[in-house]
């Protein structure tokens, strides 16, 4: 984390059930609440919410009138919460950590709080059978993972979207395992359960779609919400947080925090939702779905997000550029008139797949994306030339990486066949002939042709051989 931020980075998970206000009404509260107001805190949530970010509030009067008041009162602090039940977030987990960022540039308070805990019970909201158990280790490795993430795009957003005449909030990354290691389970159901009430917790629409399911909910799953519940009451009492973050299927959780306060200590406490990410199709982008865009580099790199981006229909990238980037609304539209004066060039596309690529993966990041999408798309050797080993490695995910030994007099066929990218013998040899061999997106159909540096070895050391149409194989050379 870069030295100016303040506190530590740690993160969070929400989660509730699925219980919706009209994003309309919403919009219309704050456009009439907040559309000619001065002060910087309650023309946030107005700017959110004409961005798309928001989608419900709770209490449903908190937009209208406590909500704002409070954010006009002074800085607040704001938590999110995100489960490490795999070792990245995704592009679905994106919009969060987006919002605690707005949140944060208008000098609030942020918290991101890592489930080390919660996610050893696991969250049944939108899922159709129990989470596979996981184990402490895992989650500790996952929680490691994603930590550094996190604070990667923190510290990215800071460099470079933040306005530097503008104070930041403190940014804080907590993990729940700290304050759940030292209770026993008498002891936690003694202090916690007696504030939650049954028919409240049963109503929640995660609970009644598990429980109509042919495998119906253990008693492990049930209890999420109670540690959902205390989460937001432990951050309410050590860090003064009194505003909850998360996704639209996390309400019912959301509301069981709520409660849990109310009758604890009876402060008033809030929470804000946001809209789901889903595919064209309308599903939730996200690992359950099996349609991960990850954030983690390893597992998904800047060129696979850029080009993800790149590639999203036209009709979604006006609402996309509002979502996942800070550019002004008067910015979008002008983006969005280029894009319409020329369509062809994809403009709108590209800044988009540029900014979320920089937050991501910062301007390093995104000058590999654009290296990898010249290599590939238009075959620039000086982009492979320049390209590290992990990025061509990166950009082939599923080519073969071979380390071969540069011998003097090492030709076209030697190589296809020590890259085992030819067939043995006369077919092989009748491939090169045929042209269905490149070397560095240059013909080679010289089987007998000596490697020529510079030519067939790029000045790092590499060659990205093709066979066909869609056969890479990338050869590393080492010197005798």
């Amino acid at each position: 984390m870069a030295a100016s931020m303040a506190g530590t980075c740690r993160y969070v998970s929400l989660h509730g059930s699925f219980i919706l206000l009209r994003r309309t009404r919403l919009y219309l509260t704050l456009k009439s609440k907040f559309h000619c107001t001065s002060p910087a805190h309650n023309g946030l949530l107005f700017t959110l919410n004409k961005r798309g970010i928001l989608k419900n509030s709770f209490p449903e009067d908190a937009a209208q009138d406590r909500l704002p008041r409070l954010l006009q009162s002074g800085a607040q602090t704001v938590y999110c919460g995100f489960d490490p039940t795999a070792d990245s977030l995704h592009v679905g987990n994106l919009l969060a950590i987006i919002g605690l960022l707005h949140f944060r540039s208008a000098g609030h308070h942020v918290l991101a709080v890592l489930g080390g805990a919660t996610a050893q019970i696991g969250d049944p909201s939108g899922k159709t059978s129990e989470r596979e158990r996981m184990s402490a280790e895992v989650v500790e490795e996952n929680t490691r993972s994603i930590q550094e993430s996190i604070e990667s795009i923190f510290t990215n957003h800071e460099v470079h979207f933040q306005d530097r005449s503008k104070k930041l909030g403190t940014v804080t990354v907590l993990n729940n395992l700290h304050w759940y290691k030292d209770w026993s389970v008498v002891g936690f159901l003694s202090e916690a359960g007696r504030h939650l009430r049954m028919g409240t917790m049963l109503s929640r629409h995660s609970v009644q779609t598990r429980l109509k399911s042919p495998d119906g909910m253990s008693l492990t799953e049930f209890t999420y919400q109670m540690f959902q519940a205390y989460d937001f009451h432990h951050l309410n009492q050590i860090y003064g947080c009194k505003i909850q973050l998360g996704g639209s299927d996390q309400l019912g959780n959301l509301m069981s925090g709520h409660e849990y306060i109310h009758k604890v200590s009876g402060e008033e406490v809030y929470g804000l939702t946001l809209p789901l990410v889903t595919s064209t199709v309308g599903d939730k982008l996200g690992k359950t779905a099996g349609n991960a865009v990850w954030l983690n580099r390893n597992k998904t790199s800047p060129f696979e997000l850029y080009q993800f981006l790149v590639r999203q229909p036209d009709a979604i990238v006006e609402h996309y550029l509002k979502l996942f980037t800070f550019l002004p609304l008067a910015e979008v539209e002008r983006v969005m008139e280029q894009q319409r004066k020329e369509p062809e060039k994809r403009l709108a596309h590209k800044r988009l797949a540029a900014e979320v690529t920089k937050l991501v993966h910062g301007k390093e990041g995104l000058e590999s994306a654009k290296r990898c999408t010249n290599a590939l798309y238009h075959s620039s050797v000086q982009a492979l030339e320049e390209m590290s080993d992990e990025e061509l490695q990166e950009l082939f995910r599923e080519a073969p990486f071979h380390e071969l030994l540069l011998e003097p007099g090492t030709t076209v066929i030697d190589a296809c066949r020590s890259a085992n990218a030819i067939p043995e013998g006369p077919r092989g040899y009748q491939m090169v002939l045929a042209g269905a061999v490149s070397i560095n997106h240059m013909l080679a159909d010289k089987p007998e042709q000596v490697l020529i540096p510079k030519f067939h070895i790029l000045s790092n050391g590499l060659s990205l051989l093709k066979v066909g149409n869609k056969n890479f194989y990338i050869i590393k050379w080492l010197s005798l």
